[in-house]
């Protein structure tokens, strides 16, 4: 009878001590209420393991916080030190409020929240707002083409005078990036949840069933941005041009392909979420498909070099077709754009060619 009293007390005392909490580490965010405020000090009960307090240079950071608290609150804060030499835990509210604020930030991104946020300022890479307190910046690219800057000529000076129309409004946008060292959010319109009146989007369908995939129409150029081209195709309906689906060959300013006012044709090729995007190079005959009948691994074609990038070089071997000579081949890039200069005819070796997929390396290596 006794063996089996002292077993159910250990049982009792092992339940205890297993369900007793983890003492708090250096750097752990701990809760508990204000038991006192004095003239340079806060305290905390962080029973069962002791009092903690706010004190010294961490009292004066967040003075402004510890005002607008009472004794009785339950308030968070982080560990800055286990024991001083009074015996309390001390603890630190400011890091606390940033390491909350943080986790919340961390929760917006993976779930891509949308937030409705206030732009306070512009510049020419784009416009400045803030969440939480903490300061964010959304990239011209990242705005939904409604609100992008319409610019004919691309002048950086004008484009900010457009962006500087934002400020005041409000904005549905995700946070898509975040470095805490710096204390910086990166913020984008494309992607939120929440959709903006008819009224406000770019290639709205308001008659649902007027237009389709596959429809071919003309309309009107209203609009040339560094993605694209917006086209009118009625008076109610606008849509977007990418500019990938410019030309089948390489385009790196639409404004050297069209002008504002010109009547186009164009063919649609989506509509989602209530938009209309359009292709001019899908009326136009594919040129890898002539190509795939041309062209295979191991020829040696002629290529003029268009265009250098951190990959390599691109070389066309006829209109809308073209392969990249990668840098691999060269001992650096200025290597390569010595060897292989802009708007000059080499020869290259065909080491990749998948017409379908539009894909083609070349080698500049004939051996």
């Amino acid at each position: 009878m006794k063996k089996i009293e002292k077993s159910n007390k250990e049982e009792v005392v092992s339940e205890f001590i297993s369900n007793l909490p983890n003492p708090p580490m250096v750097g752990d965010v701990v809760e508990g209420p204000i038991v006192a405020i004095d003239k340079a000090s806060v305290y905390i009960d962080l029973h069962p393991f002791g009092t903690g307090i706010i004190m010294g240079r961490e009292y004066i950071i967040a003075r402004d916080l510890i005002r607008k608290i009472h004794v009785g609150d339950i308030v968070s804060a982080k560990v800055s030190d286990l024991k001083n030499d009074d015996g309390y835990i001390e603890l630190s509210l400011k890091e606390a409020k940033q390491a909350l604020i943080w986790n919340e930030v961390e929760k917006a991104i993976k779930e891509k929240t949308t937030l409705e946020l206030v732009v306070q300022d512009a510049n020419k890479g784009g416009l400045l707002m803030s969440w939480q307190g903490v300061q964010g910046f959304l990239p011209a690219s990242q705005l939904r083409p409604e609100n992008y800057p319409r610019v004919m000529d691309g002048d950086k000076v004008k484009i900010l005078e457009e962006l500087k129309k934002l400020i005041g409004q409000k904005l549905d946008v995700i946070i898509i990036g975040a470095t805490s060292n710096d204390g910086k959010l990166i913020f984008s319109e494309k992607g939120s949840s929440t959709e903006k009146s008819p009224e406000h989007k770019i290639g709205e369908i308001k008659q649902e069933n007027k237009y389709k995939v596959g429809d071919i129409l003309e309309g009107e150029v209203t609009g040339i941005v560094d993605f694209g081209i917006f086209v009118k195709i009625s008076n109610e309906t606008e849509g977007l041009v990418h500019i990938s689906e410019i030309d089948w060959s390489l385009v790196e300013n639409p404004r050297t392909h069209v002008n504002v006012g010109d009547q186009i044709k164009v063919k649609i090729i989506e509509i989602k979420d209530g938009k209309i995007s359009l292709s001019i190079k899908a009326l136009k005959e594919n040129p890898w498909v002539e190509a795939g009948r041309k062209y295979k691994k191991g020829m040696v074609v002629k290529g003029i070099i268009i265009k250098h990038n951190k990959h390599g070089a691109l070389a066309s071997i006829e209109e809308g077709v073209a392969g990249l000579v990668h840098i691999s081949e060269f001992k650096d890039i200025a290597e390569l754009r010595e060897k292989l200069e802009l708007g000059k005819v080499y020869d290259f070796k065909i080491t990749l060619f998948e017409a379908k997929e539009q894909k083609m390396t070349l080698s500049n290596k004939l051996d």
